[in-house]
């Protein structure tokens, strides 16, 4: 008997040392998401995102409009590379869309609120925008280096590449159903106003004027964002590189349709109010 208690004494105290650990862990992470050091560059990357999507924005009205150009990432960045002193917006964009990435990373560790399957789907969210920073982060940096790269080009070769590995037109397809069901969770989170409990809303007209622009900011993110897990899918389906053309692709299919050109204007004036949403959050997010 007493080596049973004995056994079930040590149990027990191994595993509160396994939970002082996490208690540690969560202690550390949230120290550093309550970090003004990470708090600032992480303000810095709300306003950058913001800068790109208003430039992606004036792309896409600008393709829908005169059928000219190509609207991705890397052509938005383009256009800040070219103002004078554009790479040292570039540079502070980049250590800002870092340091958001990294803040949605410390998010993603302290979930824990809500049932087991709510706590590991909202840290798949965060963890998923936290990618997406990081990877406008690296864009943003190759830019602000001199070493631009074509967003279309660079995922059709990075889409090629997975195709190219054993079950690959499975993973390609998974990343197809991640990237719609984030803009699926875009759209949800414009139509339900979701985005309130992210900022500060300011009272007036001030503060009707920002959930506006959040609601149709996040509608026009979900509907782009979604497009692109498309193109991945059909990708995948007919095991085609060509296809994955991302976010310009699928607006220049969406040209092709009847009224084509007006419904990217008004995923392109979406994606405005989304940049001018992320700015305004740039001031008002609550960390």
């Amino acid at each position: 008997m007493a080596t049973a208690h004995g056994l079930s004494d040590a149990a027990a105290e191994g595993k509160d040392r396994v939970s002082d650990g996490k208690a540690q862990v969560r202690k550390a992470a949230r120290t550093a998401g309550d970090s003004k050091l990470l708090e600032i560059p992480a303000r810095v990357g709300f306003a950058a995102s913001g800068l790109v999507q208003l430039l992606l924005g004036g792309l896409a009205v600008q393709l829908g409009a005169a059928h000219v150009g190509e609207a991705d990432q890397t052509g938005a960045l383009d256009e800040v590379a070219k103002v004078p002193g554009g790479f040292i917006v570039l540079w502070v964009s980049a250590i800002g869309l870092f340091a958001l990435a990294l803040w949605l990373l410390t998010e993603a560790v302290l979930v824990r609120a809500g049932s087991a399957g709510d706590r590991w789907l909202r840290r798949g969210q965060h963890l998923s925008k936290a990618v997406a920073y990081a990877v406008l982060g690296l864009t943003a940096l190759a830019f602000a280096q001199g070493h631009p790269s074509h967003a279309s080009a660079t995922t059709r070769q990075a889409s090629a590449g997975l195709l190219a590995t054993p079950g690959g037109q499975l993973l390609l397809g998974a990343l197809g159903l991640v990237t719609c069901a984030v803009g699926g969770y875009f759209l949800v989170k414009g139509v339900r106003r979701r985005f309130r409990s992210d900022i500060d809303v300011p009272s007036g007209a001030a503060g009707h004027g920002i959930v506006v622009l959040g609601v149709v900011g996040y509608l026009a993110k979900g509907v782009v964002v979604a497009l692109a897990g498309v193109a991945f899918i059909l990708a995948a389906i007919r095991a085609q590189a060509a296809t994955a053309t991302g976010l310009a692709g699928g607006l220049a299919a969406l040209q092709q349709l009847p009224l084509g050109g007006e419904i990217v204007v008004v995923l392109g004036l979406g994606l405005i109010a989304s940049g001018i949403y992320n700015i305004a959050r740039a001031w008002l997010a609550r960390f």
